[in-house]
């Protein structure tokens, strides 16, 4: 069976537009997750659409008890409620192994024997970290056993019109290099792992924070080797502290308060632009959302990468 034939494919009575949010349970929602559910939510009501969340616990060893559940219980808290069913990306192994095993196939993936001091050691850096610089392409060295597994790169540039940043192009193979699409502990990367679970979901609409912008070639690179649909793509300005850190459980990010959630909330429309009326402060989150969905302007927002939460205020 190929990889084509297990893909979700969209029933004629869908809407047009369906989004996702999908966090990392790696910690309690913070206001720069906040920010990227809030911009997703809105982008996908305005526009009569579906919003759906998929916790992406795919990195066990960082994933953290308890998180999963939190994070639904402050989305549900906010408004923020969405359609269907919770995806969860710990229980999707054998979607991921069959579209390894399609890469395979084609010839598009290959094993590497190469731990990360002996890339760091002789690779150029590109955009994400290290190039990886060929090694086992050919084949892996003699006596040496396979780790990971890579998708092999090319020359031609992969590009995309972001809704926001603008036209984004990288050429994989001198940028990034040949990427691990299955790490040396035996997890699926990410980077294959969203490209089949956004085609799984039938996700049309990918509204995120801008950390992930240089990521995006890779998952349309493997969307066209998989022969599986590219959505269109939105990528918010990340908040940073002032050090210029993302908000993250390693730079000690707050956890957003439930008490006082439509205040929260208007802080995130005003870090995207929106313009909040002040009173807006002390309506119920019925007339918050109504308000919000019915003023979201996301040709108001900002179109930087990052921007800097100082005091409760954003600083471009």
């Amino acid at each position: 069976m190929g990889l084509n034939s297990m893909i979700f494919k969209m029933p004629e009575d869908k809407p047009l537009y369906r989004g996702r949010f999908a966090p990392s349970p790696t910690g309690p929602l913070h206001f720069g997750s906040l920010v990227a559910a809030v911009g997703s939510f809105l982008e996908a009501r305005s526009r009569s659409g579906e919003w759906l969340v998929r916790m992406e616990d795919l990195d066990l060893p960082r994933t953290v008890p308890g998180a999963a559940d939190d994070i639904l219980r402050t989305l549900d808290a906010f408004g923020l409620h969405w359609d269907g069913v919770v995806m969860v990306q710990s229980a999707r192994n054998e979607a991921y192994r069959a579209a390894l095993d399609e890469l395979e196939k084609l010839g598009a993936a290959y094993p590497c024997a190469c731990t990360r001091k002996e890339i760091a050691d002789s690779a150029i850096s590109g955009i994400d970290g290290p190039v990886y610089p060929g090694i086992c392409r050919a084949g892996l060295p003699e006596g040496r056993a396979p780790r990971a597994v890579r998708v092999r790169t090319d020359l031609t540039p992969v590009g995309f019109e972001d809704a926001l940043q603008g036209h984004i192009s990288q050429i994989l193979e001198s940028e990034v290099g040949d990427f691990v699409v299955r790490r040396a502990d035996g997890l699926f990367a990410y980077q294959i792992a969203v490209v089949v679970d956004d085609a799984e979901q039938a996700i049309t609409h990918i509204v995120r924070g801008a950390d992930l912008l240089d990521s995006t070639p890779r998952q349309i690179y493997l969307q066209k080797l998989l022969s599986l649909p590219t959505p269109s793509y939105l990528h918010l300005p990340v908040a940073v502290n002032e050090r210029g850190e993302k908000l993250s459980k390693q730079t000690l990010a707050p956890a957003v308060n439930m008490v006082n959630s439509v205040a929260q909330l208007c802080e995130a429309l005003a870090f995207l632009n929106q313009a909040p009326p002040a009173e807006l402060k002390e309506a119920d989150l019925d007339d918050f959302w109504k308000w919000a969905i019915a003023h979201w302007r996301a040709d108001k927002l900002p179109a930087v990468r990052e921007m800097v939460l100082s005091g409760g205020k954003a600083l471009a």
